[in-house]
């Protein structure tokens, strides 16, 4: 029975295939580590790496990864991994040759490249994932550009990262979308659709951690009349209106485990049966996913089914945080002013001063993309004048630029090194919001229900207004 994560032009040695998905949950965290992305043509697959050493790609019979194009040489390329986690691409004196960022590499030369950037292999295209890892950190700005009507791309990996969801979106394969609150995730999966060849059928959003279970299956599955409480009359669901078309399921770690099962079978099924309804409707969907959760760990802990992160998780991109990427911030800053001052009736949009720029490109944005959307938001309210300077901007309510200044005493849970991201990503938000958990929430892009979670989970206690 052919791999679904391995399909046909694409074929791994043994000594690195698939294992299968029937194995125990145990076996099953084994594979969610570091993976290479190959599109070869028309095909999309995704392949798991070692963990050190060195992995050969190719078209010959002995490589590590077979790749079945016609550009690629027997013995083309070959990664090299370094015991802290640097990554390392050489050709093998390959006919049409490996590039790095745009450049030809001689034969034996080694390049470094981050895990989440893109480099060619022949006309194939290759990247070395790290789902739950270093990706997003292993970023480094750099200005290169802005491709897309809507979108601000001012950074090297992200530049590369959407050129990959162009390649990607014209598959029918599933995405999962990695990465923090706020980094414009929901962005990325419209972005999606829109190049996909679905881009004129339905893009129907679900915001998994916001509803109740009960709500989450009217939503996706749709009821018939009388099938609980409430249910006045036959609702259509997502999967039934979304038919053709993209259903984008944000959140989706948030999902409870029924749901999970529910979601599934009709995964499995290509098939939905509204809830009390006694027949199945065939549809054609392309399911976009994202998460700010860690589901490698909510596999291992059991909130999670690893055979449904593997049906929704065809193809992974992860999206790094905005302090990996302050050259989008400048840009970013000026699209928001613009949009601000369009929504207060300015006739002309106030400039940033270079001592703002500089302070909105020191601060570490914990909320990311939608918190520096609401501080620039804020300014433009609070300018009057032709200038946004730093008095207009939030300097000195539990936000400081990077390194500016060490912690307080009052702050020790955010100075630890090993703490857990999230944990201190929601500390912040809540002393930047003074303790107001719906304003919290709302930065973070969360339910407050989700962030009522959060708190108990990482033993927070729920801080009193001030």
């Amino acid at each position: 029975m052919p791999d679904p994560d391995n399909p046909k032009g694409v074929l791994p040695r043994s000594r690195h295939a698939e294992v299968p998905s029937t194995l125990p949950v145990s076996r099953h965290v084994e594979r969610l580590g570091r993976r290479l992305l190959v599109i070869a043509g028309d095909k999309v697959s995704s392949h798991p790496l070692p963990q050190s050493g060195t992995f050969k790609v190719g078209r010959g019979d002995e490589v590590d990864l077979r790749i079945d194009d016609p550009s690629v040489s027997r013995d083309h390329a070959c990664l090299h991994f370094g015991r802290n986690h640097e990554i390392h691409v050489s050709d093998s004196g390959s006919s049409n040759g490996t590039r790095v960022r745009g450049r030809r590499l001689r034969p034996g030369e080694r390049v470094p490249v981050t895990a989440g950037e893109t480099f060619e292999v022949g006309s194939a295209m290759l990247m070395v994932q790290d789902p739950f890892g270093s990706e997003a950190s292993a970023a480094k700005p750099h200005r290169s550009g802005a491709p897309g009507d809507d979108i601000v791309v001012q950074d090297r990996a992200m530049t590369s990262l959407y050129q990959l969801a162009e390649r990607v979106a014209k598959s029918t394969i599933n995405v999962l979308l990695l990465g923090e609150t706020g980094v414009g995730k929901d962005v990325m999966a419209r972005k999606i659709h829109a190049m996909s060849p679905r881009a004129d059928k339905p893009f129907l959003p679900l915001n998994c951690g916001a509803l109740t279970e009960q709500l989450l299956e009217s939503e996706l599955f749709g009821h018939e009349k009388g099938a609980f409480t409430g249910a006045v009359e036959s609702k259509q669901g997502l999967l039934e209106a979304a038919n053709e078309g993209t259903v984008f399921l944000d959140e989706v770690g948030e999902l409870p485990m029924t749901v999970q099962v529910k979601l599934l079978r009709v995964l499995e099924e290509r098939a939905v049966r509204r809830v009390g309804g006694l027949r199945s409707k065939p549809f054609d969907i392309r399911f976009v996913a994202a998460t700010n959760r860690d589901l490698n760990k909510a596999i291992q802990e059991g909130s999670f089914r690893s055979d449904l992160f593997y049906r929704l998780n065809g193809i992974s991109l992860v999206i790094p945080p905005l302090r990996q990427r302050v050259g989008e911030i400048k840009g970013l800053t000026q699209r928001f002013v613009e949009e601000a001052s369009k929504r207060a009736g300015r006739s002309e949009p106030p400039s940033v001063s270079p001592e703002a720029m500089s302070w909105l490109e020191g601060y570490h944005w914990p909320g990311n993309i939608r918190e520096l959307q609401n501080s620039i938001e804020r300014a433009v309210l609070l300018c009057a004048g032709d200038v946004i300077t730093l008095e207009h901007l939030p300097v000195g309510q539990g936000m400081t630029p990077t390194g500016a200044m060490g912690p307080t005493p009052t702050e020790p849970a955010l100075a630890a090194d090993d703490e857990d991201p999230e944990r201190r990503r929601i500390l912040e938000a809540l002393e930047q919001c003074a303790g107001n958990q719906t304003r919290a929430a709302k930065l973070l892009g969360i339910s407050r229900n989700t962030l009522l979670a959060r708190l108990d989970q990482y033993d927070i206690p729920r801080p009193r207004k001030r």
